[in-house]
């Protein structure tokens, strides 16, 4: 039987695959609270500002639109020699198609005011806090982004972590509404709303975010060739 701690380390193939399964389906959570944003209809995170104007602009499904900036974003990773863990590749695919799959089923419908949209984004920015959370103790890597700016950050050692963080969001957020996508008082709020709920959350779990230690995709391909060799 798998121990806890062995499901957490991932010293084991059984242990990433389950790992991997959890991974996939917080983000696939995580994709409804995306939706969430995006129906309250009063503008979008910064990043997601970005997919849709590429979406809109490109006539591509949203979450074509994410892999292409994830697969952009991972690249520029790599190149940073920043730490992949495999939930990463993961998380590139599964967050956009999951927001493709509930608008295909019409899960919800758009808010038609500011009222009704308020309060859904803010459910939608919950859910992706507390999936977020289940997403990272499977301790297979971080967001795409996250890990771009983390990178960023390391390198840019005079700014603090949060002007490269406003920073990035800026860009995406410009660049995203040049090709179209929506930008309103939602925006605003997943900018600067998104940490806090986010740390509210994971106070709420007693979840310490930094205690960490993700595995990178070098690593987990060890104990997979290790098993095979030991059988």
């Amino acid at each position: 039987m798998l121990m806890k701690n062995d499901l957490r380390d991932n010293r084991t193939p059984g242990a990433i695959c389950l790992n991997m399964l959890l991974a996939a389906a917080s983000l696939f959570a995580n994709g409804f609270g995306v939706y969430l944003t995006i129906q309250a209809n009063i503008g979008v995170g910064p990043w997601d500002v970005l997919n849709l104007g590429l979406s809109r602009s490109l006539g591509i499904l949203y979450g074509t639109a994410s892999i292409a900036v994830s697969c952009t974003v991972l690249t520029v990773d790599v190149l940073l020699r920043e730490p992949i863990g495999l939930a990463m590749f993961i998380d590139s695919v599964v967050v956009g198609k999951a927001v493709d799959f509930f608008n295909w089923v019409d899960a919800v419908p758009p808010a038609q005011s500011l009222l009704a949209g308020v309060p859904l984004l803010l459910a939608g920015l919950v859910i992706m806090a507390y999936t977020q959370y289940t997403y990272m103790i499977a301790s297979l890597g971080c967001g795409p982004r996250d890990t771009l700016l983390v990178g960023m950050a390391k390198r840019m050692r005079r700014l603090p972590i949060g002007a490269v963080s406003i920073a990035l969001l800026s860009l995406a957020t410009l660049a995203g509404w040049l090709l179209g996508g929506p930008v309103g008082v939602g925006t605003l709020i997943c900018a600067f709303g998104a940490g806090p709920i986010m740390q509210l959350a994971f106070r709420t779990v007693r979840f310490d975010a930094t205690l960490v230690r993700h595995q990178r995709v070098t690593d987990s391909l060890r104990v997979f060739l290790g098993h095979r060799a030991a059988a």
